[in-house]
């Protein structure tokens, strides 16, 4: 591969897998939350998950659900390659769930159980509430106003909306045994959620006339 093409490859991985640190230990923080009221989380938590998309919006980080609703044709494979940085970001900021005192695995144990319990096409549905509420919260951030972050990333968990990248932090934290009982469901519902985004993240372009947006 030509040094030109592998550079930026780079360059957007790092950025993505410090991105998923930033979602992952947003989303530790929402578990935490829901340890202490005895639940998977709270509003509290909710709020303060809020940390991972301010984090992602200041450091100008590649998040998956920050850019799916800006990428254009020619870089889906970007996006996919800032999903992958997103899940091993995750994956690292998960590896603290394994040396805390507190509940955070049987936490996010019962995310996923919710989620298999929902089921694959609906939590695909839920996740384009999610996509639809990402991709306004940065648009407005870039340009400097950050209230429609601040209320919607609450909003998105209130709703129980599903989001790709928090949940792949939610996942990684499971044990290894309830992973093996379960693995092709999951992935089922995980690859739902990723489409479901990725359709909320664009639901602007669908909807409406291309003169009535901004294309970034």
């Amino acid at each position: 591969m030509p040094p030109e093409i592998h550079k930026p490859m780079i360059k957007t991985l790092r950025s993505s897998i410090f991105a998923g640190i930033a979602i992952g230990t947003a989303g530790f923080g929402f578990l935490a939350s829901g340890v202490q009221a005895e639940t998977y989380g709270s509003l509290v938590g909710a709020v303060l998950f809020s940390f991972g998309l301010l984090t992602v919006v200041g450091y100008k980080l590649r998040l998956y659900t920050g850019t799916a609703g800006f990428i254009k044709k020619n870089e889906v494979g970007t996006l996919f390659l800032i999903l992958l940085g997103n899940i091993i970001g995750c994956f690292i900021a998960s590896l603290l769930a394994r040396v805390t005192p507190m509940a955070i695995q049987e936490s996010a144990q019962k995310i996923l159980e919710l989620r298999l319990r929902t089921g694959a096409v609906r939590c695909g549905l839920l996740g384009i509430g999610c996509g639809f509420i990402m991709t306004t919260a940065v648009q407005f951030a870039r340009q400097k106003q950050y209230l429609p972050l601040l209320f919607g990333v609450p909003l998105f968990i209130v709703c129980g909306f599903t989001h790709c990248v928090a949940d792949a932090f939610y996942y990684l934290c499971v044990p290894a045994s309830f992973w093996k009982a379960h693995a092709w469901e999951i992935l089922g519902v995980y690859g739902c959620i990723v489409l479901g985004n990725l359709i909320g993240c664009n639901l602007y372009r669908i909807v409406l006339a291309k003169d009535q947006y901004q294309e970034i």
